[in-house]
């Protein structure tokens, strides 16, 4: 059974099919053919080429005519994709027009076709991220409101420490994806950027129409025309790399939160169940954070990628030998594991199922212990820090060994109950009293996410 080639098995788990189509052969080829036929439009705009030439060169530039088994052994032979494409859309054209054929790719060179292109992909490649990004932040910024005062364990080394709340966590997440919506709209007029040079960079082969070709291509592919050709200084490209990074390691911290909630022993919240989703082999009873795990793969497999951008940024010259070729799928590889671990987080995000009454049982599983801070801030005012910190430290050292509630210890300890009544114990003893700014950072977190959303 002839199957298409790919990577079936995976790539509906750890990317989109709208990422994978972005970077696909046609996705690369098709980017590239675009420029061939922009650059034909500039030219005839400027007076170099006939218009009539116009018309086939665009004809040809269609990906459904070329074999990509072809290209791809030329590719092998040339040390790039750009120069057997660049033959086969001469061949198309001449077939038709063969004096079209004369004028295709002049003055460009194959760095040009490859690298416009790679820009014309990561447009694309961005709106997608873009756009999932908006909708993951408006999913948590509705949840973190809904559970803005839902009190559980804050955990520190893994431990319990003092409660938080969950809108708090989540207000956590937002926060990062709200950043790197910013991060993304301030590079993108540095990235979304021309790239035509020619041989050398110098465009010498155009002579004095040039500049105008340069600035009618940017126009066509909007485009902006950068200071001067970039081939080698690839800043603009490991920038956008460095952000996904960032937002690759944010749903990580998101993935890794929710995996560790989601624990037997923890079972506070979990992500959305559904028919098959997250079971074991042979252990009926598993509900396994599988959505979680693309999450923390991507944040573990990107900086590693990422590092490949960035040694391959000190690029020979005017033209590189090797350093250029590692990016050609190191950056649509970063690219498509973002995109998968968003749409995995979106799942997470829209299906939290939450169980703030293991929250509840959870927070007392210390007896208390949790809230000795909260006693001993007020008890310091009254007999002194150091005092009601030794007081309090014996005192959970009791009900440590004497397996009770730190409430009750307190009540039989004569320096605590000299300063403190049932009733402010009992109060102080309370997870729901003692959030703190917890939902201050809810409200800031959601309203930095909707004035960037305005």
């Amino acid at each position: 059974m002839n199957q298409r080639p790919g990577n079936q098995l995976f790539d509906a788990y750890f990317t989109t099919r709208d990422m994978r189509e972005v970077f696909c052969d046609q996705g690369r080829v098709q980017a590239m053919l675009d420029f061939e036929a922009a650059l034909s439009r500039a030219q005839a705009r400027v007076g170099l080429i006939p218009s009539s030439a116009v018309a086939p060169i665009e004809a040809a530039c269609s990906v459904g005519l070329y074999d990509f088994a072809a290209l791809g052994e030329a590719t092998a032979t040339a040390g790039n994709s750009a120069i057997p494409l660049v033959k086969a859309l001469g061949k198309q054209i001449a077939a038709q027009n063969a004096e079209a054929e004369r004028y295709v790719h002049l003055g460009a060179t194959s760095q040009d076709v490859m690298d416009s292109g790679l820009v014309l992909q990561l447009r694309r490649a961005l709106e997608l991220i873009e756009s999932d990004l908006a909708q993951l932040g408006q999913v948590l910024a509705s949840q973190a409101r809904q559970y803005a005062t839902t009190p559980l364990a804050g955990r520190t080394w893994l431990q319990h420490a003092t409660p938080v709340t969950l809108g708090m966590k989540i207000a956590g997440w937002l926060g990062a994806v709200t950043r790197s919506r910013q991060r993304l709209a301030e590079l993108k007029p540095r990235l979304l950027v021309l790239q035509f040079g020619g041989a050398s960079g110098t465009l010498a082969a155009l002579g004095e129409q040039a500049m105008p070709i340069a600035r009618a291509l940017a126009e066509e592919l909007q485009l902006t025309l950068p200071e001067q050709p970039w081939h080698t200084q690839r800043d603009r490209v490991v920038e956008f790399g460095a952000v996904l990074g960032l937002i690759a390691g944010s749903l990580g911290k998101l993935g890794r939160d929710v995996s560790l909630l989601m624990q037997t022993e923890a079972a506070e919240v979990f992500e959305p169940s559904a028919p098959g989703k997250g079971g074991s082999s042979t252990m009926p009873h598993k509900r396994n954070p599988v959505g979680a795990a693309v999450l923390i793969g991507a944040a573990t497999r990107v900086p590693g990628l990422l590092s490949t951008l960035f040694s391959a940024m000190p690029q020979e010259h005017e033209r590189s030998l090797g350093l250029w070729h590692a990016e050609w799928e190191t950056l649509p590889e970063i690219c498509c594991l973002v995109s998968g671990s968003l749409q995995q987080a979106l799942l997470i995000a829209q299906g939290l199922e939450v169980d703030a009454g293991r929250m509840a049982h959870n927070l007392d599983l210390t007896q208390g212990l949790v809230l000795a801070e909260a006693v001993s801030i007020v008890l310091a005012q009254r007999v002194g820090r150091d005092t009601a910190h030794h007081l309090l430290e014996r005192c959970c050292k009791r009900a440590v060994a004497e397996q009770r509630h730190l409430r009750a210890v307190l009540g039989d300890e004569p320096q605590v109950t000299a300063e403190l009544s049932a009733a402010e114990l009992d109060h102080l003893l309370d997870p729901a009293q003692y959030l703190g700014q917890a939902q201050t950072w809810v409200e800031r977190a959601v309203a930095e996410h909707s004035s960037f959303s305005a």
